[in-house]
């Protein structure tokens, strides 16, 4: 019984600190006078990413690759199908133009990357597929690209922006900052409990460690994703909605695993190369969703939820 309630006291951690953690990073980037997408693409992202980072990153320290990959893998098509899908149901998400052309390809990108540099046995003939340490820099490398990037859109629109916005009076830097170190602390703390109590679990359900990271692991640590972008979408703040799960998958691909892989390299299980395909496959069929209309709408949203569902079948025969 122990593991169980661990696991969802992890989780509770992970969430709660996850929203504390989006509140105070979100209110200072709004106080410094940044885009709405950029702040969904960066401040909300990373922070919503931080229980994969935190949990792959443990995982990688105590050398469950399995749990390190699959979180990331899992939690890319978790976000992409049934976040995107259900985010949309309550309110069709526009898409600006700058994303279509270069935020989804970036993911794209990162994706293929990632695909290419796990391939050791069939690009290098190698004995067994590796993400070395070596690969966690160039992912890491990739990472840095993006950062650059956002830090470029970030300066043009404080330029364009000029002297419009006004700074609120008081902007609290003090409680924003307090909120987004407590948030960090509990995001930390519940990705450590979720990993171990995960591994507890699926090890007495006879499930693999990468199963486990592609749904328990992958679902849970995406759940601040959901609340996010669905609130967002509520708030019809589409900006914020879109921009947090397409920042969320660069960052889990490039940084966490990039990171993760530095620490200690992990060995790739064969199964998951299946789910790398579908990962690329669903963020080529956003960026066609993306085009057509340059709106992600209910039809879309319905047909993106069900592959989800159709892919969690999948897996679990599959195990």
């Amino acid at each position: 019984m122990a593991p169980y309630l661990l696991l969802i006291i992890g989780f509770a951690l992970l969430i709660k600190g996850a929203d504390f953690f989006v509140k105070g990073a979100s209110s200072i980037a709004k106080n410094l006078n940044v885009s709405t997408l950029l702040v969904g693409l960066t401040i909300v992202a990373f922070g919503t990413s931080s229980p994969e980072a935190t949990v792959s990153i443990v995982a990688a320290l105590e050398e469950n690759a399995g749990v390190a990959i699959g979180n990331v893998v899992g939690s890319n098509i978790f976000n992409i199908t049934f976040v995107v899908g259900i985010t949309a149901l309550f309110y069709p998400l526009k898409v600006e133009n700058e994303t279509i052309r270069k935020e989804i390809p970036f993911a794209l990108l990162g994706s293929i990357a990632l695909l290419l540099l796990m391939s050791d046995m069939f690009l290098q003939a190698l004995s067994n597929n590796l993400l070395t340490r070596t690969d966690g820099f160039v992912l890491l490398l990739f990472f840095a690209v993006f950062l650059y990037y956002i830090f470029e859109v970030a300066r043009r629109s404080r330029d364009n922006a000029g002297k419009e916005t006004v700074l609120t009076e008081d902007p609290m830097w003090g409680k924003q900052i307090f909120l987004t170190i407590v948030g960090l602390a509990a995001i930390i703390f519940g990705g450590d409990v979720v990993v171990d109590n995960a591994s507890v679990i699926a090890l007495s359900f006879g499930m693999s460690d990468t199963l486990v990271g592609l749904t328990i692991v992958a679902v849970g640590t995406s759940l601040p994703e959901l609340i996010t972008s669905v609130t967002a979408a509520i708030k019809k703040e589409s900006d914020i909605a879109l921009g947090n799960i397409i920042g969320s998958n660069i960052f889990n691909i490039l940084f966490v695993l990039g990171a993760a892989s530095v620490i200690s390299p992990l060995i790739v299980d064969s199964k998951i190369f299946i789910d790398v395909f579908f990962m690329i496959f669903l963020t080529i069929l956003l960026l066609v969703f993306s085009r057509t209309q340059f709106k992600i709408g209910k039809v879309e949203g319905i047909i993106l939820a069900a592959a989800y569902v159709i892919y969690m079948i999948f897996i679990i025969i599959r195990n």
